[in-house]
């Protein structure tokens, strides 16, 4: 584990896999979640040849809440690009999914930070507002916490539409208990104030940024995603004709979260063409 002082002082926490020597990859979550939902990935793709670090993006995880409630994409690039600069690999291979996607997005598409490669996991600039809603009403309730961990199971397995985990201890990661001895989730409240903001103008700035990438980029959407349609899917590979893509039918916008191993089987062959 990692400790790296972010913008503005917040320290940002990641997990490091794998031999420093190695090609780096840098995995960011999506919005809610925490490093840990890349854990099975990233002790693959160690096991594979790959230095691989996952972040806890402000306010997640065990990174600092930020004192000024500041969860803008600003931020969130400066952040990274400090992140980049402690791990100390020159050109990385960052992957981001969701909100994490589009912090990749917009620090290699503002040259914050230079890249050996981009992977968007289920994230373009246009997104479906019915899909955006859904996600963010789930966090938007339970604002008082859970008694047990079998509570949040059921929640999360009712959001997912899948089975509930026969194993509870993978939750406690994304959890933080508190005093009265509740489950609360693992990210500050406040920034879903931020994000809510960011769809002002949204979809001209990361289809600005998807029209100046120049490196190679792989784009992976969630089959049955409700938040990024074909149609959107369609209009990044218009703004980035060279990128490549890969639909995976049987997963949702969560699908990091979901099955590491989908991510695995569909990024691996863009992988092997880098050369690094």
């Amino acid at each position: 584990m990692h400790r790296w002082i972010g913008a503005d002082g917040v320290t940002i926490a990641a997990d490091s896999f794998g031999q420093s020597s190695d090609p780096t990859l840098v995995l960011l979550h999506g919005g809610g979640q925490t490093r840990h939902s890349w854990r099975s990935t990233a002790e693959k793709m160690a096991a594979r040849g790959f230095h691989v670090v996952t972040v806890d993006a402000r306010g997640h995880g065990d990174s600092d809440w930020s004192p000024a409630e500041d969860y803008d994409e600003a931020a969130l690039v400066r952040d990274l690009a400090l992140v980049v600069q402690s791990v100390g690999s020159a050109k990385p291979i960052i992957a981001g999914a969701s909100a994490g996607g589009a912090t990749a997005l917009a620090a290699v598409g503002t040259k914050a930070v230079e890249a050996a490669a981009l992977i968007l996991v289920d994230i373009v600039p246009h997104t479906e507002a019915k899909g955006y809603e859904r996600v963010r009403s789930f966090m938007l309730k339970h604002e008082h916490g859970f008694g047990s961990l079998e509570e949040v199971a059921e929640v999360v397995s009712g959001f997912r539409k899948s089975t509930r985990p026969a194993k509870l201890d993978g939750l406690v990661k994304n959890l933080r208990r508190t005093s009265d001895g509740r489950y609360h989730w693992h990210w500050d409240p406040s920034y879903l104030d931020a994000r809510h903001r960011d769809l002002l103008d949204r979809h001209e700035r990361l289809a600005r940024y998807a029209q100046s990438l120049t490196l190679p980029t792989l784009l992976i959407r969630g089959g049955s995603s409700d938040v990024v349609s074909e149609e959107g899917a369609r209009e990044f590979l218009q703004l980035c004709p060279h990128a490549e893509y890969a639909n995976v039918p049987e997963a949702g916008h969560m699908l990091v979260g979901d099955d590491n191993d989908v991510f695995g089987s569909a990024a691996t062959p863009f992988l092997r063409k880098l050369a690094i």
